[in-house]
């Protein structure tokens, strides 16, 4: 099983990134799939999550601002950050669950500068 996210990188305040995770050896249509952040010196928290192409959730903070989304076909999920704020700086993970089973990816950095 991998994960693989890409997309990372330094942006200004206010800009976007879009960040891809790809996964194998995983049945990828019917996992739930997640990106989770880190801070330095703070806990993993959940960023998003998504069941289904239609059914998603996220945590308050970046409600309005972020949207994942996933490609079945291309078997990777994405998460769109618009409006980026110096507090979004971490690593961000991506998560699987399938069948209660669960994979991360290895994390790739988001820094935003102020």
């Amino acid at each position: 099983v991998q994960l693989v996210e890409s997309g990372g990188g330094l942006v200004q305040a206010g800009g976007s990134l879009r960040l891809s995770c790809t996964a194998s050896g995983i049945i990828f249509r019917s996992s739930v799939m997640e990106w989770y952040r880190q801070a330095p010196g703070k806990q993993r928290e959940l960023v998003a999550r998504i069941f289904t192409p239609h059914v998603t959730l996220y945590a308050d903070a970046v409600k309005s601002r972020f949207t994942i989304s996933r490609d079945n076909a291309k078997n990777t999920v994405y998460l769109q950050m618009n409006s980026l704020k110096p507090e979004d700086t971490a690593v961000y993970y991506c998560r699987s669950d399938t069948a209660g089973k669960d994979y991360w990816g290895q994390g790739t950095q988001v820094t935003v500068s102020s």
